[in-house]
């Protein structure tokens, strides 16, 4: 199992859930993307898109200020 970080703190919805979903594609099944975004839009759609997806939700985690963190794992 890898873990792969994703930087999506620059960028805005409808793309936070676009670049998370291509790097998911570029995984294997039961890695983890450890997705870097902000709160607000990005932190309440990317979560929710990537369970309609099918794929497992870890964790959602405050790292600093408005910057979370979340573990998706791909199934």
């Amino acid at each position: 199992m890898a873990t792969t970080i994703l930087d999506i703190t620059k960028e805005h919805c409808p793309m936070t859930f676009v670049k998370t979903k291509i790097a998911l594609h570029g995984l294997k099944i039961g890695d983890i993307l450890d997705v870097r975004l902000l709160k607000g839009e990005p932190l309440d759609n990317v979560p929710k898109s990537v369970r309609g997806e099918g794929h497992k939700v870890l964790a959602v985690e405050l790292i600093e200020g408005e910057v979370y963190h979340i573990l998706i794992e791909k199934v």
